[in-house]
């Protein structure tokens, strides 16, 4: 076995009970490192053998897959089979066996019933069921990519939805919908398994379908493939004095009916769907646009190129780049899930984080009226990050010389479904790392570009694109960038009518308020797993003006605060809060302070602006704070329990799970010098622009990871400046110009 534990394509598993004398035997798989996600032969090998053990242990009669994944070994386990040592200065821990897991959720079709299995792969290279258990009836996996395809066929065919759409000028063939969860709505029982349906009328093809959406929502079973009821939301009408008021007396959720129960129950007359096209596909535009499309024409070529090739080297899953060394891997919850972060230190590798990725986000809409409040999508617990991916397209999405790696998740019917070129890694230029210029006569200057690293995704939500950057950069910092871009989510309204939660982005389509709160988890381990989390307020000098201790005013001072038990902690903005993860176990040799890591959140530690007893609230306990602290805490055979602040089952849930962060904080366990999790809540509040439609430009969000009294001095110093021979001026002949580095 390699010190890093990635070139050898086997792995040990422990002897059985009837050959406890034998040695253990060494079975080929697939993967090279022991994070290795599921193959896609391994993804069909694990539903073969659930089919298998249900056809002859159990009664269920016929099943659908919703997930299948990786079922991590005990992260001391893979640190030991990795090499990383657990504390500052320590020799790595003797390797063990590591028995390589997967665990899948499946509905049962028949009787309905939603369960979840734990597999291992044996010594004979089988998989075998380990665990079996059926989910109490209000859980229900994440929603899957069939189903969302599947909620769109139900409504378009139903007779009613027809009638619906026919009233308002949209033939059966035009209506298209989007799938989603139904939130919250305690009108239905929670064993069923329930979307509601955004819909809209797509007037040709490829037409922008957002730019016509209908005033009605249907809720439909997921399971069954019923139609269960159709919302009419109400609308707003101007008073008399100008203001807004509802046009209907009473807002609260109509109770379950029929859908001419429904129809009746609006109360308003309907409104039909926008006509004009709002298009972005440059074919479109031609055919729909005043005048016709004309793209611009004074944009000249600007390539990216390395005409000696990258400076990263890849092993399967295993990246290394100036210093660094880390896993990464796809995963149908997460999107991309980074791992075992490590880095070069002058010889010394030293490890930083074991486990980086998007843990859980929200997107809560800000209109009251029901049934909009329904509007607020757990796109990573409900839906999968991972699973709504793009396929990416090399010179589009990613610029350069481009390393891809492929990411597969289990359909219904257990095979693989593959997504080619789903993880983009490459280099970019980010402006300048650092640069000093001697002004006096005769003096110096240096000038050093700053090159990064990026590991990245794009993920499609029905409407709205997720950009995930990961960016790693030469002076040890790290940095999760979120690009928003994509289509608003709209609804329609009458002419002249009131707005007072959403902007009127064109005539008739209302883009209500929302927000896009992220919730971040890290798994460090800085310099071992033994870790504190410090909490630092920046402070005036109590002392007045003119006093002895601060005559100017000016003094002000860093207070820095240990968190000892579980707790969120808020971001406060008049105190620039601050947080550190430290090692206590390792000192700066100057500074005196804990190595550490800090937490840039300044910007994105966005406030909730949902009620603390609302709905969304109540599901989202994240929200809460900016930043939490609890203990990693694994089960039994190792896999930690601690993965999903909203819980590990999302879909309709209606208060705070057992197994979130909120209630894992109510613990008070010790976090100081211990394996800790920390959980970073950050977001954005968007209120549209009409600058936002057809399509949204991107909105950034950014999270860093900044070293602390980590290295001895600045580590990028060794970092060689270059000269771009390639780089000439614009308007005149290629003078040679200030020299950059002298």
């Amino acid at each position: 076995m390699s010190p890093d534990g990635t070139s050898t394509p086997t792995h040990t598993v422990p002897a059985t009970t009837s050959h406890a004398q034998e040695k253990p035997k060494q079975v080929p798989t697939a993967f090279k490192h022991p994070l290795d996600p599921l193959t896609p032969d391994e993804i069909a090998a694990v539903s073969l053998a659930v089919r298998r053990h249900i056809a002859s242990k159990t009664e269920i009669k016929a099943i659908k897959f919703i997930t299948c994944s990786l079922l991590p070994a005990p992260k001391k386990a893979v640190l030991a089979y990795l090499g990383i040592p657990l504390m500052p200065g320590a020799k790595p821990e003797a390797p063990v066996p590591i028995v390589r897991k997967a665990e899948t959720d499946f509905l049962d079709v028949v009787n309905g019933g939603s369960y979840n299995g734990v597999l291992s792969l044996n010594d004979n290279g089988e998989w075998v069921v380990d665990v079996l258990n059926l989910l109490p009836e209000s859980y229900h996996p994440q929603i899957s990519v069939e189903e969302l395809i599947a909620c769109e066929m139900v409504v378009k065919k139903n007779p009613t939805i027809q009638k619906l759409a026919a009233d308002v000028g949209v033939l059966p063939e035009q209506i298209v919908c989007d799938g989603w969860s139904i939130g919250y709505d305690d009108r239905f029982p929670q064993k069923r398994r329930v979307q509601q349906a955004l819909v809209f009328a797509r007037l040709s093809e490829h037409d922008n379908l957002y730019a016509h959406p209908m005033d009605f929502i249907p809720v439909i079973d997921a399971n069954s493939e019923e139609l269960l009821h159709v919302d009419f939301p109400p609308h707003y009408s101007r008073a008399a004095d100008g203001s807004a008021k509802l046009s209907v007396p009473d807002t609260a959720p109509p109770s379950v009916g029929t859908e001419s129960e429904s129809l009746a129950a609006s109360q308003r007359d309907r409104i039909p769907p926008p006509r004009k096209a709002w298009d972005f596909l440059p074919d479109l535009m031609a055919k729909t646009e005043e005048g016709g499309y004309h793209p611009r024409t004074d944009l000249k070529p600007l390539h990216v190129v390395q005409p000696e090739g990258v400076s990263f080297k890849m092993d399967g899953h295993v990246l290394e780049w100036q210093n660094w060394k880390m896993h990464i891997a796809f995963t149908h919850r997460e999107g991309i899930a980074l791992s075992t972060i490590t880095y070069n230190d002058n010889g010394e590798i030293r490890p930083l984080i074991y486990r980086l990725s998007l843990a859980e986000m929200v997107v809560p809409y800000g209109a009251p009226e029901y049934p909009h409040p329904r509007k607020f999508a757990f796109d990573s617990g409900e839906y999968g990050m991972g699973t709504m991916a793009n396929e990416l397209s090399l010179g589009c999405d990613c610029l350069g010389q481009i390393h891809y790696l492929p990411g597969a998740f289990v359909a219904h019917d257990g095979s693989a479904m593959v997504i080619k070129n789903v993880i983009c890694i490459h280099e970019e230029d980010a402006g300048v790392l650092w640069k000093h210029t001697d002004y006096r006569p005769n003096g110096r200057s240096q000038t050093i570009r700053r090159r990064r690293l990026v590991v990245s995704m794009v993920c499609t939500l029905a409407n709205y694109e997720y950009i995930w950057n990961y960016h790693f950069y030469q002076d040890g910092a790290i940095e999760l960038e979120i690009r928003l871009t994509g289509i608003l989510s709209v609804y329609v309204s009458k002419d002249g009518e009131p707005n007072p939660f959403g902007t009127t982005i064109a005539p008739n389509i209302n883009g209500h308020y929302h927000q896009h709160m992220f919730s971040i988890r890290i798994d460090p381990m800085i310099d071992g797993l033994n870790n504190t989390v410090v909490e630092s307020d920046i402070l005036p000098l109590a002392a007045p003006t003119g006093s002895k201790e601060n005559f100017a005013g000016n003094a002000f001072y860093s207070q820095d605060t240990p968190v000892k038990v579980e707790s969120g902690r808020a971001y406060d903005f008049a105190k620039e809060r601050r947080w550190r993860i430290v090692n206590k176990g390792r000192q700066h040799y100057a500074s005196g302070k804990d190595v550490g890591y800090s937490i840039g959140v300044r910007g994105g530690a966005t406030p909730m602006m949902a009620k603390p007893d609302g709905w969304a609230a109540r599901r989202a306990a994240f929200l809460m704070n900016t930043v939490w602290v609890c203990r990693d805490i694994e089960a039994e055979g190792g896999s930690t329990v601690r993965m999903w602040p909203a819980g590990k089952y999302v879909p309709q849930t209606r208060e705070e799970p057992e197994d979130s962060v909120g209630s894992w904080v109510k613990g008070q366990l010790p976090v100081e010098d211990e394996d800790i999790l920390v959980y970073v809540t950050v977001g954005t509040t968007h209120i549209p622009r009409p600058e936002d439609w057809p399509v949204m430009p991107v909105e950034h969000l950014t999270v860093s990871f900044k070293p602390s009294s980590f290295f001895k001095a600045n580590p990028s110093m060794d970092v060689p400046g270059t000269k771009d021979p390639l780089s000439v001026n614009a308007f005149g002949p290629n003078a040679e110009g200030q020299a950059c580095c002298k």
